[in-house]
């Protein structure tokens, strides 16, 4: 008749082990430590710990309000158009939005040293030249494909 094997678990005193590690983490994360002291410290300072001291004792409250307010007609309509927008803003190109900020930038520059607003001769001296007729096409191309959705 076979015998039984004799198994003894070997018992794991977790404790312990947590206290060995507390004692090497100051040795071996002493960079992170001193980094997490520091933003600690700055939101201490900047009085972000009060408020999240305060969410956290007020999260009945919050997560009430929060729930009433996705549960109206509202509040489903804001979440669909915030994660739309979430959906628009991960399909645009960051190196196309950083030249249209530049754009931008140069743009309102050249706005504010107009003195007086220009003449319609000026505006469409302007409109029609090759750079503004290639913009006026993009945007017409966006007008068009936002009447086609309206439509139905």
């Amino acid at each position: 008749m076979a015998k039984p094997i004799a198994f003894k678990p070997i018992t794991v005193d977790f404790k312990a082990d947590l206290q060995r590690r507390l004692e090497k983490a100051p040795d071996e994360h002493a960079a992170a430590l001193l980094a997490a002291y520091d933003v600690l410290e700055a939101a201490y300072d900047e009085g972000l710990l009060d408020i999240l001291h305060g969410m956290i004792a007020s999260k009945d409250t919050i997560i009430t309000t929060l729930s009433r307010f996705a549960s109206q007609p509202e509040g489903i309509v804001g979440i669909r158009n915030l994660l739309t927008a979430a959906k628009i803003l991960t399909e645009l190109d960051p190196e196309v939005l950083d030249h249209v900020s530049k754009v931008m930038a140069s743009a309102t520059e050249e706005h504010k040293r107009e003195q007086t607003p220009p003449s319609l001769f000026q505006l469409a001296k302007r409109a029609t030249s090759e750079d503004s007729r290639r913009g006026l096409s993009f945007m017409t191309m966006v007008l068009s494909g936002l009447g086609r959705s309206l439509k139905g």
